[in-house]
């Protein structure tokens, strides 16, 4: 059984830095596409980061340049660096976890973590 834990979330300034991170069992995350997706209150769920398995990154225009996703094959565990963060990042964040090994979209997650809140303040 897949499991997908979170940690990192909390409360930040506007313009400060986060790091999340995702703890993965059940699935080893060097053979996956994994990714992270995000959901502020009254809006859709958006991908805002993922990776593929050969270590290819795309971001969303809203955090290119400031977001970076990576991966510790060691420890199994996918990381979301958050840097000069704005309050529009405010949202719960969730790690995922794709069927494929290329790419990760809505219609190929899997698996989801449980979500970690991350409050940017101004």
């Amino acid at each position: 059984q897949v499991q997908l834990v979170e940690s990192g979330g909390g409360l930040v300034q506007a313009g400060g830095s986060l790091r999340l991170s995702c703890a993965a069992s059940g699935i080893i995350v060097s053979n996956n596409a994994m990714g992270w997706y995000r959901q502020a209150p009254g809006k859709q769920r958006e991908l805002v980061a993922g990776i593929t398995s050969g270590g290819t990154t795309n971001y969303a225009d809203s955090v290119k340049g400031r977001f970076t996703i990576s991966r510790d094959n060691a420890k199994n565990t996918v990381y979301l660096q958050m840097q000069n963060v704005k309050t529009e990042d405010t949202a719960v964040y969730y790690c995922a976890a794709s069927r494929s090994s290329y790419y990760i979209n809505t219609g190929s997650t899997s698996d989801w973590g449980q979500g970690t809140q991350v409050t940017v303040s101004s």
